[in-house]
């Protein structure tokens, strides 16, 4: 797995949890 990868997968896993988060916070 390259940097580049790891970093994409990274983000995405950020993306998830904030939404997550948010949708957690707004019940």
């Amino acid at each position: 797995m390259t940097n580049y990868e790891a970093i994409m997968i990274m983000l995405t896993f950020g993306l998830f949890i904030i939404a997550l988060l948010s949708y957690i916070d707004r019940k």
